[in-house]
């Protein structure tokens, strides 16, 4: 017999808990209630501050106005990641979230710069992308040109607390019930193993019909109680440990992040409006936890506000994010480090997932299923993003790093770089998250140059690229001019 679902309960606060809670209370409505047990005792992870421009999606869905969330969540913009020492020692590049240049029907810009760059006079592919140009010279603008060539894709970094408390809010203005406690038991169906209710130790039992695992790395129910199992990716992204630590805010705060290589990993860099997020994810088999915190010490750029903590993970994801009547969100599903800003993308894939498939008359196995197969396409995706950076390194000072070049990777990877390095065609899954020019960049800030172009990079003469290369150069320049710096436009927009 199949249950109506007419009461969710999500199991755990913080960004996974809060934004699911909020994102199925605005959708769904009255036609299902919502019930959140979270504790003040349980910690939340909180270090998921620097997110990517998906997220802006949620927010319009939520009705939240830009700046008052810039404002309650002491935001900054974010227009991409620096890689630095990641290919070698002394190098860095970007992985922006806008395009290079300009393309024609069939022949991505990168073609002519290629063939530019060959007849020697390219800049970098950096130099003709309009985040990059904004970034370097410290400016941001919201920009009303309808030009698709000067489209400017941005992000945020904010305090994780304070998002979470900010979606906390949202969540019971639309409805939301929250419940402090902390669950001791959980009653379990005795015909179809479907968890029914949760016991907490103040002695009160919450039932539900459909429960959102966010109960963090315990994974509560998805794993402890229903036992899915976990597929373990460590072999292939090693790093388990990381140390965070925030230190006084910068003079100047600029809109980007940065992922700096290390001996046995790399650190993270972060600047919000009221300070700067600092973090250290490294191998415990390659380095200490006091090594760690003496190179992250050693490493920032700004007064310590508090003392580093210890996060440790185990890289993967469970066998199953969806069993019986649980749906797992956020850690509780699965974890893949911070490099790419995705784990609070990934519990907004998740939700809106969810919602797509949403039972109605219950739990049908086959739903379940293809839930499933989308989650383990999409983890598996953003983790091949994060081997490339990994796989292709040429630094040879360090045991981890050699290790790293040296591992094999999965086939799905290995093909798009060979077909890369081959003929400069960049292969994107379908509902891959990252984008053809996301790929272009770290294969080419990684090393990777291709041995041809396409043929049609060949159809100016050498004087039109070179005026082609020029034009793009001026027209990817032409609105930075007018920008304000970042920290001005943060003052200017989020005024009450």
């Amino acid at each position: 017999m199949q249950t109506t679902i007419k009461k969710v309960v999500v199991l755990g606060g913080g960004t996974a808990g809060w934004m699911s809670a909020a994102l199925l209370k605005k959708v769904l409505a009255d036609r299902v209630e919502i019930t959140l047990i979270e504790s003040d005792d349980i910690a939340t992870i909180g270090v998921g501050e620097a997110t990517i421009p998906p997220i802006q999606h949620v927010n319009r869905v939520l009705g939240i106005d830009e700046a008052e969330f810039l404002r309650e969540t002491c935001a900054t913009i974010k227009l991409a990641i620096e890689f630095k020492d990641w290919l070698q020692e002394g190098q860095s590049y970007f992985h922006t979230f806008s395009a290079a240049g300009q393309s024609s029907a069939f022949c991505q810009f990168h073609h002519y710069w290629l063939r530019a760059k060959r007849a020697g006079f390219a800049k970098t592919l950096w130099d003709y992308d309009l985040n990059y140009l904004a970034l370097k010279a410290g400016k941001f603008a919201k920009l009303e040109i309808r030009d698709t060539r000067l489209e400017m894709p941005y992000a945020y970094h904010f305090d994780a607390g304070l998002y979470g408390a900010y979606l906390r809010k949202i969540s019971q203005a639309l409805g939301v019930s929250r419940v402090e406690g902390r669950v001791e038991d959980v009653a379990m169906n005795q015909q179809t193993g479907a968890v029914e209710k949760l016991m907490l130790a103040s002695g009160e039992s919450i039932a539900g019909d459909l429960f959102i695992d966010c109960s963090g790395m315990r994974g509560l129910l998805l794993q402890q109680k229903l036992g899915v199992g976990f597929e373990d990716w460590s072999h292939w992204l090693p790093c388990d440990r990381a140390l965070a630590m925030p230190t006084e805010r910068l003079a100047q705060t600029p809109p980007y992040t940065r992922a700096i290589a290390h001996a046995a990993g790399w650190q993270w860099q972060i600047p919000l409006q009221h300070r700067h997020g600092n973090g250290l994810v490294y191998s415990s088999r390659f380095m200490t936890d006091e090594q760690a915190e003496k190179k992250l010490r050693d490493n920032l750029c700004s007064q310590p506000l508090g003392d580093p903590r210890v996060i440790r993970f185990r890289t993967g994801r469970a066998r199953q994010q969806w069993h019986k009547n649980v749906i797992g969100v956020g850690l509780a599903s699965g974890f893949l480090e911070p490099l790419e800003s995705t784990s609070i993308y990934l519990v907004q894939s998740a939700i809106v997932r969810l919602l797509k498939y949403f039972p109605h008359q219950g739990v049908q196995p086959a739903v379940v299923a293809q839930y499933n197969r989308e989650s383990c396409i999409e983890y598996e995706q953003v983790r091949d993003f994060l081997i490339l950076h990994y796989k292709l390194n040429r630094r040879e000072n360090s045991d981890f790093w050699r290790q790293m070049a040296d591992m094999a990777i999965p086939d799905s990877l290995r093909h798009k770089i060979d077909v890369f390095a081959q003929q400069g065609l960049l292969l994107r899954e379908r509902n891959d998250l990252f984008t053809e020019s996301s790929w272009l960049q770290v294969m080419l800030g990684q090393g990777v140059e291709p041995c041809d172009y396409h043929p049609l990079a060949q159809a100016m003469d050498k004087s039109q690229l070179q005026g082609f290369m020029q034009q793009t150069e001026l027209l990817k320049q032409q609105p930075v001019a007018a920008m304000s710096t970042h920290d001005d436009f943060l003052r200017n927009y989020c005024k009450a």
